[in-house]
């Protein structure tokens, strides 16, 4: 995780000295109460890139300490939903996207939902691309993926396998 949060801190700040398990647990507690619970209902959160930073301190509360789930299980839908995340932030024009979790027997799905209906693209990508490699990553760790048009938008979704207790 601290390698993802150092990502948006501030050119010349030092993360590894400020990132600790304690602090991050008071930025997901934060983060619950100022948006909800996505594994309860719908969450919206601004269509801004600090929101992926949010969503998956949201995933890792819910997936990793409310149910429970593999680190390996968690940190593949933390990066996950910080790519479509990131994709409906950047392409669609929005001012909130929606995140949703489910947990149904022997899967989990997350949801983002926006308001554009331009399907996303699964872009072929060389070694040297520095972008577009969003949904390659989703194919490659999801087991499904796809995406539902809605009358006004569209919602974009991945789904894992879990192993039932």
């Amino acid at each position: 995780m601290a390698g993802l949060e150092s990502i948006e801190q501030p050119r010349g700040h030092a993360t590894a000295a400020r990132w600790s398990p304690g602090t991050e647990d008071e930025r997901a507690l934060t983060a619950l109460d100022r948006y909800g619970n996505p594994a309860e209902q719908e969450i919206s959160l601004p269509s801004r890139p600090q929101s992926a930073a949010a969503a998956r301190r949201l995933v890792q509360t819910v997936v990793a300490r409310q149910w429970g789930m593999s680190p390996r299980l968690t940190e593949d839908a933390v990066l996950l939903v910080s790519e479509l995340i990131g994709n409906a932030v950047q392409h669609t024009g929005a001012r909130v996207v929606g995140l949703r979790l489910r947990r149904a027997r022997g899967r989990l799905r997350v949801e983002v939902r926006d308001p554009s209906r331009a399907l996303p693209c699964l872009l072929p990508v060389s070694e040297t691309d520095v972008n577009g490699r969003g949904l390659l990553l989703v194919s490659k760790l999801a087991d499904r993926w796809g995406v539902d048009l809605l009358p006004r938008g569209k919602t974009t979704w991945f789904e894992m396998r879990v192993a039932d207790r």
